[in-house]
């Protein structure tokens, strides 16, 4: 039964999308490639990274990480060069500069205003007048006296 049991969960693992004939012959630069790729974004499958991916363009970039490390970029050259190609979007996770710090700033700031917003509306409601019977005519005061007996 455990047999069973790790067979299917070793079914069940998620395969590589990384065919044999991408990888590298030296495993250092097969790691270092791996390592590029889980922190880019396959442009078609949008939130999967191009090692996970099977679109014909996640490939492309793999091979394209894989050319570039052989040639003798570091790390950051390899990916600052895709980055060049195809722009921020395809780092899964951008850097916090520029324009994306807009992005990274806007959702905590709009929560903060949110909170201030409905903090100042229970302050207010807290503050209103309860309503009384000044300023109404001796009828006024009367019917509504009427009204509260029933």
């Amino acid at each position: 039964m455990k047999r069973l049991l790790l067979i299917l969960m070793l079914v069940a693992a998620p395969a590589l999308a990384v065919q044999p004939d991408e990888m590298l012959d030296d495993p250092a630069l097969e790691a270092r490639a791996r390592e590029i790729s889980q922190g880019l974004r396959c442009l078609v499958c949008r939130n999967e990274n191009i090692d996970d991916s099977n679109a014909s363009l996640a490939r492309d970039l793999r091979l394209l990480v894989r050319e570039r490390l052989l040639e003798g970029d570091s790390d950051d050259e390899a990916v600052q060069f895709i980055v060049s190609r195809y722009g921020e979007y395809v780092l899964l996770e951008p850097p916090a500069t520029g324009a994306n710090l807009i992005l990274w700033i806007a959702g905590p700031a709009m929560l903060l205003v949110a909170l201030a917003g409905a903090a100042a509306y229970v302050r207010s409601r807290r503050r209103a007048p309860e309503p009384d019977a000044e300023g109404l005519s001796t009828e006024e005061k009367a019917r509504l006296a009427e009204i509260l007996k029933e």
